[in-house]
């Protein structure tokens, strides 16, 4: 394989990682706002604090893999684990996280997918 088309693979990559981040930071503020009006309990603020975990992972990792950050590729992998425990509190969540839930799993696979 060439250089170029190796390049190229990494870039489609990227913008597939991009795209996810961008979509669960959005899933994961607009499933916060939607939680925060329906419960105060205690362990409802801890699946709030990993949302705004999740959220601001995406959020660093999408601006380091616009900008072709040397730690891209280490951000990438932490936002993948942050999404994948966010999804499984927001399924243990139920009503109203479903969708968060699913962009934290898609984010969590696309940033694997360059680490």
């Amino acid at each position: 394989m060439t250089e170029h088309l190796t390049a190229t693979r990494a870039g489609e990559r990227f913008a597939v990682a991009i795209a996810a981040a961008t979509d669960c930071h959005q899933a994961c503020i607009e499933a916060l706002s939607w939680g925060l009006q329906q419960r105060g309990e205690p362990a409802h603020l801890l699946h709030a604090r990993l949302m705004l975990d999740c959220a601001q992972m995406c959020d660093a990792a999408r601006d380091m893999m616009l900008r072709s950050s040397d730690f891209a590729h280490q951000a990438a992998a932490l936002t993948a684990d942050v999404c994948e425990r966010c999804a499984t509190s927001c399924e243990r969540m139920g009503e109203g996280m479903a969708g968060c839930a699913r962009a934290c799993r898609t984010c969590a696979d696309a940033c694997r997918a360059i680490g």
